[in-house]
């Protein structure tokens, strides 16, 4: 059976994964790689595709290594060869192909990300960890993330949820945040950054950061504001966003914020699957809520909203609107 060929825009994203990940990339290599995902959505799109496949930077290789000592050294060894070329990267991934898709839906799932990640916290846990370079790192329930630190670069991937990070200070190595959007790049401060589903969210909390997309798209941002990065947008996000980093008091501060939100917050924290019907998710709330005790949040959720909470095993909640009746 012959192997399936890739496309041309494929090709040529695995072309650029290959000189930028395998070295240190130059401005002038950056430019040109700026400009060609600005050249087309689809080189775009096929870029995204790729790090979805192998990690941002080569983490689901170096993961695989991990699960699988010496099948996939191989294939690391090639991919982080500096004069390694396109089909070499096109015969190690195919190879990787070969591991099994279980391995590879395993890897992309929450719980490989949690087994795979460098840290990682569990369904109503949070933690903070102290990295080798002096920052401080606080990992909110249900995250992950992934950690490149060495003497060029200092590099944590959201791989989910959310963090908050306090970054120790060093002018040649400025801390990066990358996320499935963008980056957010550092230098003594303190930020939140957020996996959504669609987006990222960046909230300064000191000082400044500055976010960038993959596309080239940057922004400054100061100290009080936040906004969303989007894959081809960063869009401001009006008010002081700094409350969002009240989990690491153990409480949900709330300021008119719709239901889905507020669930979609508290998730991370629950038991089981909680699901919100279509006709209540926009209701608005407002409100300071305990992380620890979702029970009660949704109870006291109840006593103020026209919704009912029905609880039909500790594994599934349901979030509906009230009947006339009740």
């Amino acid at each position: 059976m012959s192997t399936p060929r890739l496309d041309p825009v494929s090709e040529q994203a695995i072309d650029w994964m290959v000189r930028l990940r395998a070295g240190t990339p130059t401005a002038a290599m950056q430019e040109r790689f700026n400009a060609w995902l600005a050249m087309d959505p689809a080189h775009a799109q096929a870029w995204a595709r790729l790090q979805e496949r192998l990690g941002g930077s080569f983490n689901t290789v170096r993961a695989l290594d991990r699960r699988l000592p010496g099948q996939s050294e191989h294939a690391r060894q090639i991919l982080l060869q500096p004069h390694a070329s396109r089909r070499d990267a096109l015969r190690v991934i195919a190879g990787l192909g070969l591991l099994g898709g279980g391995l590879w839906m395993g890897a992309r799932s929450p719980l490989g990300d949690s087994l795979l990640a460098d840290l990682h916290t569990g369904r109503g846990q949070c933690e903070s960890f102290n990295l080798a370079d002096g920052s401080r790192l606080s990992l909110n329930a249900d995250s992950a993330v992934d950690l490149h630190f060495d003497d060029q670069q200092r590099l944590v991937i959201l791989r989910r949820g959310e963090l908050v990070i306090q970054v120790a200070p060093d002018p040649r190595r400025p801390l990066r945040v990358r996320t499935a959007q963008g980056e957010v790049r550092a230098l003594g401060t303190r930020f939140l950054v957020s996996q959504e589903q669609d987006a990222s969210r960046v909230v300064v909390l000191e000082h400044s950061v500055e976010a960038s997309l993959f596309d080239g798209t940057q922004r400054v941002l100061q100290e009080g504001e936040s906004a969303l990065l989007y894959a081809r947008r960063i869009e401001p996000v009006s008010g002081d966003q700094q409350h969002r980093a009240d989990w690491l008091s153990g409480r949900l501060n709330v300021l008119d914020e719709p239901l889905e939100n507020v669930v979609q917050a508290l998730r991370p924290y629950s038991r089981g699957f909680v699901r919100v019907s279509p006709e209540v998710r926009d209701l608005r709330v407002q409100g300071v809520f305990p992380l620890n005790d979702p029970a009660r949040t949704f109870a006291a959720l109840a006593e103020t909203l026209p919704i009912r909470i029905d609880h039909y095993s500790p594994w599934l909640t349901l979030i509906r609107a009230k009947t006339p009746k009740q």
